[in-house]
């Protein structure tokens, strides 16, 4: 049997390509967020568990005396963690290179070439703009999701939000794709059209053997030639299935939040506002989510408040920009949004990526704004990889191995 995805008029005209057999995640119906294939059975006294309270499903973890991580909210929107390590991650765009530096760096990715999740019981957060300006952008999202899988079995988590390029693809923005993350698209689509296994194992997988059909498709360049701009044309054509709302890497997407808020932190792209918290994180969440399925035929605009406008969840720049004439009047008008903004959510701090930092992770406003956002991308400036750490209320930023552990104006909450 086979599913084809219909041609939606919000994006370039193309032909009606299908895909075979396998279970896409139906737009229809909300994505569980927890791994149901491991064991769901009551808990005990010496597990640690992971609690989604929509789904009512709980994950065993190693035995731990840590409380059991509980989300609320589907996208999750707010995360309890009690006593976790808590590490922030900035925009990725394409480089899984990177990425795997990133993620062996702060010790929850083995360095093997296995993938496997290290961490134990740490949370880790991905701050968005994994899509755009490099060509391993699926390769990651599927890394990332093998490892909240792996996480989940040990009692920790992995949780993406979702950014501005996120949002852009779906709208079928296609303006800062790279030549190389076309192709990848090819690919996956074929390579989901082989795969007799279900969707989330076979969407699992593409980060296992992703390396492999890139080489492949090197070696047949020399065969493409002439006719490289139909290969090119064939990306285009792949990209918009994958990502047009209801297709199956948009509904991947639709599994995560703009806005996340785990413990008294707040995580977002590139920014909450006042006005964004009035309005409602979980309702923003809902409605983007939905939009990324396509659950609603009749409305097929993205969010305004969430995903569009100078002043939306992912494209704020407020909190991340440093301009050399911001006068004394100026910072302390964005200190008191920001403050003003914390105190509504009932946070300490937020965390946001969006903005390249070329010095490194760094806060501001006494340290209620973390930037993480290092450019880390070959398509952005090639930095070393950054990564912010938060345990038990003190933040630290994690460099290179060669710097070990570098405090930047660490601050304990109390």
């Amino acid at each position: 049997m086979l599913y084809c995805l219909p041609n939606q008029p919000t994006n370039p005209p193309m032909a009606s390509l299908c895909l075979n057999s396998l279970s896409l995640p139906p737009s229809s119906q909300p994505r569980k967020l927890t791994d149901t294939s491991l064991s769901s059975s009551s808990s005990s006294s010496s597990s640690s568990l992971l609690i989604d309270n929509n789904n009512n499903n709980n994950i065993h973890s190693t035995p731990g005396a840590l409380k059991p991580i509980v989300v609320n909210g589907d996208p999750p929107t707010f995360v309890s963690a009690p006593g976790r390590r808590i590490l922030a991650v900035g925009d990725l765009h394409g480089d899984v290179k990177q990425a795997r530096s990133a993620l062996q760096m702060a010790g929850v990715l083995s360095s093997d070439g296995q993938d496997l999740w290290t961490g134990g019981e740490t949370v880790l957060i991905q701050l968005g703009d994994i899509l755009d300006r490099g060509e391993d952008e699926i390769a990651i999202l599927s890394l990332l999701r093998s490892l909240d899988k792996q996480a989940k079995a040990e009692g920790g988590a992995i949780f993406q939000v979702n950014g501005n390029h996120e949002t852009m693809n779906v709208e079928g923005d296609f303006r800062y794709v790279d030549s190389g993350g076309f192709d990848e698209c090819d690919d996956f689509l074929e390579y989901i059209n082989e795969s007799e296994d279900d969707w989330d194992e076979t969407f699992i997988g593409w980060a296992d053997v992703s390396e492999r059909w890139k080489k492949d498709r090197a070696m047949s360049r020399s065969y493409w030639g002439p006719w490289n701009l139909v290969k090119r044309q064939k990306g285009v054509i792949a990209r918009s299935i994958l990502f047009r709302p209801g297709g199956p890497l948009s509904c991947e997407l639709a599994r995560h939040p703009v806005v996340l808020v785990v413990n008294d932190w707040v995580f977002c792209h590139g920014g909450l506002l006042p006005h964004h918290v009035e309005y409602g994180i979980e309702r923003m969440n809902k409605e983007v989510s939905e939009w990324m399925r396509c659950l609603n035929e009749n409305d097929k605009t993205p969010p305004f408040i969430a995903t569009r406008g100078y002043d939306s969840v992912v494209w704020n720049r407020l909190y991340s920009r440093d301009a050399p004439d911001l006068v004394d009047y100026q910072a302390k008008q964005v200190s008191s949004i920001l403050e003003e903004t914390l105190q509504a959510v009932g946070a300490k701090a937020m965390v946001v990526g969006h903005t390249p930092q070329t010095t490194g992770v760094n806060c501001k406003y006494n340290c209620s704004i973390w930037r993480v956002d290092v450019g880390m991308s070959s398509g952005v400036l090639n930095s070393r990889p950054e990564v912010l750490e938060i345990v038990d209320s003190t933040a630290k930023v994690i460099r290179s191995k060669r710097d070990s552990y570098y405090e930047l104006q660490a601050s304990a909450y109390t």
